[in-house]
């Protein structure tokens, strides 16, 4: 009797591994979702038939736990990154040594392949730690595993992203909103459209090896994402620039309080400094088969909630 194939996804209960989860068991994997919280990934378990998307307990900085994770599995994802430190450190361990091990054991068990999310930026002597982790995560795969396929996503966006969502929720309370560093570029791309990718990385024989960069179709500056964010929740925040002393000094208070309410770290002001674009020549989701979807077809809907009313005078009134 034939066997499924498995698929091992390393941080699928979060924001864009509940993509990649829903994908992997549409396409007939079983898919064992490796997390450290169990119980919260539950709301996993109705995206494949009965049995079919398997809870796993493991950390990326766990030669056990992750071993176990890859153990008999076919194809891994890695998807796990932190945008904040809670103990210093945590880029190194995370974002480096863990990338590193969770190829070394997909190595080691035989795993055909490997698909590493990183990020447009990835660059081992970035300024950024968090930037510079996710280069040296990727060198690390990399010497483990030549063959991985590694994918950059820009920022990304979808209902559950802390990016839109966070601004939105700023212009709906405030009537200012800080600018930092208002004319860096972005490419925001679809968390629905980076799954994609995913699917596409674990199945084409081109995608071998490769590195994959993945921007939408449009790109903006962050004064541009701000401004547009402010006409689509139908508020009136004055967008206002910070300069980036100002920006650091309530980074340095942020960074103190615990994880949830570290709102802007100085990490995070580095990052805002720097376009984040796909670079020219570089291959992305055109060439894995993907076309790109526009901020504007999904970002509004899920934006409404901020407006007036919570969006309710426009739905009465039509």
């Amino acid at each position: 009797m034939a066997t499924r194939s498995v698929a091992t996804v390393f941080g699928g209960s979060g924001f864009l591994g509940r993509y990649v989860v829903k994908r992997l068991a549409a396409a007939g994997y079983v898919v064992r979702v490796a997390v450290r919280d169990t119980e919260s990934a539950m709301f996993l378990k109705p995206m494949g038939a009965v049995g079919q998307v398997v809870l796993l307990h493991a950390s990326v900085t766990s030669d056990a736990d992750v071993a176990r994770a890859v153990d008999g599995a076919d194809v891994v994802v890695n998807l796990v990154g932190i945008l904040a430190e809670s103990r210093k450190g945590d880029f190194q361990r995370v974002h480096a040594e863990g990338a590193g091990r969770v190829a070394k054991a997909a190595a080691a068990a035989g795993v055909r392949r490997l698909v590493q999310v990183s990020a447009i930026g990835a660059l081992p002597s970035a300024r950024s730690l968090y930037a510079s982790s996710k280069g040296l995560g990727e060198q690390a795969v990399r010497a483990a595993f030549p063959t991985a396929t590694i994918l950059r996503p820009s920022v990304v966006f979808g209902p559950e992203d802390q990016f839109f969502n966070r601004f939105g929720a700023m212009a709906a309370m405030s009537p200012m909103i800080p600018v930092i560093a208002g004319s860096s570029k972005f490419q925001p791309v679809y968390a629905g459209d980076v799954a994609d990718a995913v699917m596409a990385a674990l199945s084409r024989a081109d995608a071998l090896g490769r590195v994959y960069e993945l921007g939408g179709p449009k790109v903006w500056t962050f004064r541009e994402i701000l401004a547009w964010i402010v006409q689509e929740t139908k508020r009136h925040s004055r967008l206002v620039s910070m300069p980036v002393a100002i920006a650091n000094l309530q980074a340095s208070f942020f960074e103190k309080l615990p994880g949830r309410f570290k709102l802007l770290t100085r990490d995070q002001v580095l990052l805002l400094g720097q376009d984040n674009v796909v670079s020219a020549g570089m291959p992305g989701l055109a060439e894995l088969g993907v076309q790109p979807t526009p901020v504007e077809l999904v970002v509004p809907a899920y934006l409404q909630r901020f407006r007036p009313g919570g969006g309710r005078r426009e739905m009465y009134a039509a």
